[in-house]
């Protein structure tokens, strides 16, 4: 009997142990994962980024793309129906990042747009278009411009203001913060500065549920 008693009093102080060291371990990765996300954010929050939602929004993403990747396209849908499933709780940014040849040109026309207060347009129009300005994952600049006319955009001010030495200027910052932060390809996430675990649909939703949840705004 008094075998059994320790024997119970040993399992016990085990599974004590193991509850302890597994708390220890769930807030030290929490640390760090705030750590990682804090030292990311130094390069994610630019002023200068296409913003929409609401800006006082608990959940943060910002996405660095490509308007000439396919990929882009096809995850936009997706980021702007998490957006409809939770109104008011999350705000996106875009920040460029074009590793395709050509596409170096076309953000130039889209950071240009923005003085008209046309950039989601001329987005919109880019990516639903895609197939008829980029051929082989190289985009044509040239065959850019009547997508451009039909999301409502002065393509003659387009063509003077995508000159501009601002316009170059926060090309060239996303860029910088693109190679600080080891993005390599597009489309490429970060909820509140935590970045995905790996790359697809389901981790992104997952990620920015975890974040919804994290900051008690979850549905």
């Amino acid at each position: 009997m008094k075998r059994k008693s320790i024997l119970i009093a040993a399992v016990a102080l085990v599974a004590v142990l193991f509850a302890g060291a597994a708390l220890i371990y769930s807030n030290s990765g929490e640390r760090q994962s705030e750590q990682i996300a804090s030292k990311n954010n130094a390069f994610l929050l630019r002023a200068h980024s296409p913003s929409i939602g609401n800006a006082q929004a608990p959940v943060h993403i910002v996405e660095f793309f490509d308007p000439a990747c396919d990929t882009c396209a096809m995850f936009y849908p997706l980021v702007k129906q998490i957006m409809r499933d939770n109104p008011d709780r999350i705000r996106l940014s875009l920040r460029y990042a074009p590793f395709h040849p050509g596409s170096d040109v076309v953000v130039k026309m889209l950071e240009a747009s923005r003085k008209q207060g046309k950039f989601w347009q001329a987005l919109e129009s880019l990516l639903a278009n895609q197939s008829g300005w980029v051929r082989s994952h190289r985009a044509y600049p040239d065959m850019v411009w009547p997508y451009l006319a039909r999301a409502g955009v002065d393509t003659e001010m387009i063509r003077n203001d995508m000159q501009a030495p601002e316009v170059a200027r926060v090309v060239a910052q996303d860029m910088q913060d693109a190679n600080a932060l080891e993005v390599t390809a597009t489309p490429e996430y970060f909820v509140d500065g935590r970045p995905l675990p790996s790359f697809g649909r389901e981790q992104l939703v997952q990620l920015v549920q975890d974040e919804l949840q994290r900051t008690g705004k979850s549905n």
